[in-house]
């Protein structure tokens, strides 16, 4: 019976979006075969320890474990949350977590077959929004959401327009209205010499280069994930892209991302990244792209992209003065360096990162990343005139 629990709660862990594999669920066995049943915490302990990659895990972990242990039989426990609770003066309901919400939910044809029983009474609960769901997918969050919530935005971010606009070239087109071109038309004349064939010519308008630089790190995860559909999007609608990952090294996936099928270009995209969440090594990351590509992906007033919290994990070897300094010599190079920084979603965010006040006077602009709306204003933030950052 043990057993089938533990399997069972490693099944609701792996349906909120942990990675939980079958070699996880041995050892989880066998830590509470070593601890013993006798005090919750310590069952609490053991399976947290054998369970969780990360730290930031732990919130979905605690909750997914007072919700299952309490009442194992799930169905009876989501009809239990149905009821009103009642709380004591000073205390507060713990927020729950929408991925864990929508783990611990009865499969769907469980739910097929209670709505098709007969019953006596039905009570029918009115759950219509006042706005749509793509609305509201617009301003989520995208650490609260849902798996199937996150994967609607995944298909919503790589429909987004490109953030850039066209810009007019010094190169000339044909065009059936604007100047004369006289070069054009003097070499139809000795084809019709009886007829004066005046041919016209425009601006070329051509969308700048848009380079994306992407943290993966443990921090990024959720991001990171959906920025990467985003940028496939663009790859495909935008030629001049050009796309680099970095956690404890940088790597290019512009190739990886041209695959028309989204699913096989994340999947070759995460073959070439042997660093996703990991660390973080700003500074190393800039300088290989100042040494390697800037000079390549840089032209033609190519704008930067920096995907990224700021928190520096190798600040033994990377410090201030050395990021200062690759992101002066980025800035040098691109023309515009937009910082795209999940952080800013709270309110009172404060640059007090060491590496946050390192790139924060050679940035732009820096602008929220956090949920569909952001991206989706992006465009509008880059048409206008901003003052850099001091």
């Amino acid at each position: 019976m043990l057993a089938q629990n533990i399997v069972h709660f490693s099944r609701v862990l792996r349906a909120a979006g942990m990675q939980v594999g079958v070699d996880r669920v041995l050892d989880a066995l066998q830590a509470v075969e070593c601890v013993g049943l006798d005090r919750r915490g310590d069952v609490h302990a053991a399976l947290s320890a054998v369970m969780l990659d990360r730290h930031d895990q732990q919130p979905l972990f605690d909750a997914a474990f007072d919700a299952f242990w309490k009442d194992p039989k799930l169905l009876e426990r989501m009809m239990l949350l149905l009821l009103p609770k009642v709380q004591g003066r000073g205390q507060k309901a713990a927020p729950r977590i929408n991925r864990l919400e929508e783990a611990l939910a009865p499969p769907r044809e469980a739910r097929a077959r209670e709505q098709s029983a007969p019953v006596p009474q039905e009570i029918r609960f009115d759950a219509a929004m006042s706005f749509s769901e793509r609305e509201r997918l617009a301003h989520a969050d995208f650490e609260s959401m849902t798996v199937q919530e996150f994967e609607a935005a995944q298909r919503i971010a790589a429909q987004l327009a490109p953030p850039v606009s066209p810009v007019r070239q010094r190169r000339k087109e044909p065009s059936p209205r604007g100047a004369i071109d006289l070069r054009a038309s003097l070499a139809a004349m000795p084809r019709q010499p009886d007829a004066l064939q005046i041919r016209r010519m425009r601006a070329r308008m051509q969308r700048p280069p848009i380079v994306v630089l992407l943290d993966i790190s443990g921090s990024m995860e959720r991001y990171a994930r959906l920025f990467l559909h985003y940028a496939h999007g663009l790859t495909r609608r935008h030629v001049h892209v050009h796309t680099f990952t970095f956690g404890t090294r940088l790597t290019p996936i512009t190739r990886q991302l041209r695959h028309r099928d989204p699913d096989v270009a994340m999947r070759l995209a995460a073959d070439a990244m042997p660093d996703w969440k990991g660390g973080t090594r700003i500074a190393a990351a800039l300088d290989e792209f100042n040494r390697r590509w800037a000079r390549r992906t840089l032209a033609g007033n190519a704008a930067v992209l920096l995907v990224t919290d700021g928190l520096d994990r190798d600040e033994a070897h990377e410090s201030a003065r050395t990021l200062d300094r690759c992101a002066a010599e980025l800035r040098r190079h691109a023309h515009e360096v937009v910082w795209l920084n999940p952080l800013l979603r709270y309110a009172g965010f404060e640059p007090r990162a060491a590496g946050v006040r390192a790139l924060l006077p050679h940035v732009d602009r820096m602008l929220p990343m956090h949920n569909l709306a952001s991206l989706a204003d992006l465009a509008r933030h880059l048409r206008e005139a901003a003052p850099r950052i001091r």
